[in-house]
């Protein structure tokens, strides 16, 4: 996985966060597969079409907060992750 501090697009803007579609039991391959990337100050209350339950690693960016949520919508109970 990288780094919460080399969380950066190819034109050095930051990312907040990185989530991931697949997932190891060693630590080395995990953070694998597609890349769903949350930008700062996102608000994003509903999961994009296909990554409802199915992100299995993340990584949030330094000076970055990620809270989720277990229903859409906002709803349910939350979780806050950071670097």
């Amino acid at each position: 996985c990288p780094a919460p501090s080399d969380l950066r697009t190819a034109n050095g803007t930051r990312i907040c966060a990185q989530l991931y579609a697949d997932n190891s039991p060693y630590y080395d391959q995990c953070c694998g597969g597609e890349v769903l990337v949350v930008d700062p100050g996102s608000d994003v209350p509903y999961m994009p079409q296909g990554w409802a339950a199915r992100i299995s690693s993340l990584v949030v960016g330094t000076r970055c907060e990620l809270t989720v949520w277990s229903r859409a919508g906002k709803k349910g109970n939350s979780r806050r992750f950071g670097a």
